[in-house]
């Protein structure tokens, strides 16, 4: 499968944004996708036991990713050329690759911190390599992409919480739905109770109100993007905060279905994206690309938001 086919198949409201990029940026974008994808896929679709080999081996295929070495995997080979040409610093696949332990290791979070932290690894690193893919220039603006990315992650958590919780798997955090993390430490893989759906509810909300400051850091990062990069990354953040809201609307009721933001919803989102790019280009300057040389860092470079 291509890169841009895994990109189609596997998140309708990346692939939206992506078309809004030019023909070479989008084939980048869709390359560290796959990339992703099938890392993510490799730890999800395994049991626990294989989860951790197939960690050890990722990581090993990474080493060889930065060390220049021959690879068979098309995906592989792929992130190998963007490191090179991109320059990634090899702590954001690292990251990446930590946090797929983390679930691996069906980590609980009992903190909102902790949960930021994992938040970093499966989708603020994956923001930071976009910012490299996408030419940005400036420290500060890579931070702004690694909101964003932890911005959708919550995202994704929120909607996923019913789903998760049938797989064994709980992100809530313990400080927001105690009750709920002492009967996965007691009888994780059942179905979730209605008894607890008020707490799920209640973290649920407190989530997405921290998904929302990220959101808002992420849109401060506009002015450093080109204006067609700027309307992608504009779009996706739109589409997705959408899912945020679609859940607030269902009372934030974790059983009552998952959140899904309609064809006609998505292109009103690309029209306000298109309204918010042209009002950023007023006054800004014009973008030239320019590689980074040191790594945004993670808490010191991130949080506060």
């Amino acid at each position: 499968m291509s890169s841009r086919a895994a990109l189609r198949q596997g998140s309708k409201s990346f692939w939206l944004a992506s078309l809004l990029l030019g023909p070479e940026l989008r084939d980048d974008a869709a390359g560290l996708y796959a990339y992703c994808r099938r890392a993510d896929d490799l730890i999800d679709l395994a049991s626990p036991e294989q989860a951790r080999g197939r960690v050890a081996a990722l990581r090993a295929e990474l080493d060889r990713i930065y060390a220049g070495a021959s690879l068979s995997e098309p995906e592989a080979r792929e992130l190998q050329r963007l490191v090179f040409e991109k320059n990634i610093p090899s702590e954001y696949p690292e990251a990446l690759l930590r946090g797929f332990e983390l679930d691996a290791q069906g980590k609980s979070y009992e903190t909102l911190f902790d949960l930021y932290d994992y938040c970093w690894c499966v989708a603020g690193s994956v923001g930071a390599m976009m910012c490299h893919v996408l030419g940005v220039r400036r420290k500060r603006a890579v931070a702004h992409g690694i909101h964003l990315g932890m911005a959708m992650q919550l995202t994704n958590i929120c909607r996923d919480v019913n789903e998760d919780w049938q797989r064994g798997r709980l992100y809530l955090p313990a400080e927001f739905a105690p009750r709920l993390a002492a009967e996965r430490a007691a009888r994780g893989g059942v179905e979730l109770a209605s008894e607890h759906l008020a707490e799920c509810a209640h973290a649920v909300r407190r989530l997405l109100t921290e998904a929302e400051l990220l959101y808002r850091s992420g849109d401060r990062g506009l002015p450093y993007l080109s204006f067609r990069s700027r309307l992608a990354i504009a779009t996706a953040r739109r589409v997705y905060s959408a899912i945020g809201e679609r859940i607030l609307a269902q009372q934030a009721d974790v059983l009552a279905g998952r959140a899904v933001v309609s064809l006609p919803e998505k292109l009103l989102r690309v029209a306000g994206a298109t309204a918010t790019s042209l009002r950023v280009a007023v006054g800004t300057p014009a973008f030239h690309a320019a590689p980074l040389l040191s790594p945004v860092r993670f808490p010191q470079d991130v949080l506060p938001v």
